[in-house]
């Protein structure tokens, strides 16, 4: 029987495929200064967050250090170094849609799914945030699923409905 790693069993290891397949975007951009960004970008597409396994490994191919890394990764909100659910789920609080009933979504987000804003479902699946304006003002209160929206979401009772379209 394969030993658990400390991390949960989510630990990557150099034979994952999206190594190479970073190696090549890292290759393709040439240059040596510069690509900090792009590349976590990249790495964050790829691995759908930024575990300190990545970062050494960016840090190996760009020669930037890993405290560096550490700190572009954790001081951008659109990098996470904590794992991420499948589907990203995106509940609105700016104005129109807080005083629309947007805080009633989220609540009834956090029951259906069992966690707390920012918090990731223990089968990976959902990841809920709050947010703030996502440019739909008119169909306040809004929620965002993987970019497709959701409005006028006064009833919260249909919350459960949507979810179970990404089962």
């Amino acid at each position: 029987m394969k030993d658990e790693c400390k991390c949960g069993g989510s630990c990557l290891d150099s034979t994952d495929p999206r190594f190479e397949e970073l190696k090549k975007y890292i290759d393709s951009l040439g240059a040596t200064t510069g690509i900090t960004m792009p590349v976590l970008q990249e790495a964050q597409r790829l691995f759908n967050y930024l575990p300190l396994e990545v970062l050494k490994f960016v840090s190996e191919q760009i020669h930037v250090p890993v405290a560096e890394l550490y700190g572009v990764a954790t001081f951008y909100s659109q990098f996470s170094i904590a794992p991420k659910g499948k589907h990203q789920i995106g509940v609105c609080l700016g104005t129109a849609c807080y005083v629309r009933g947007s805080q009633k979504v989220l609540d009834k987000l956090c029951s259906e799914l069992k966690i707390e804003v920012g918090g990731t479902t223990p089968d990976g699946r959902f990841t809920l945030e709050a947010t703030r304006c996502l440019g739909c003002c008119g169909l306040a209160p809004v929620m965002m699923i993987d970019g497709q929206v959701y409005g006028k979401l006064e009833d919260p009772s249909v919350i459960p409905d949507i979810l179970k379209k990404y089962e």
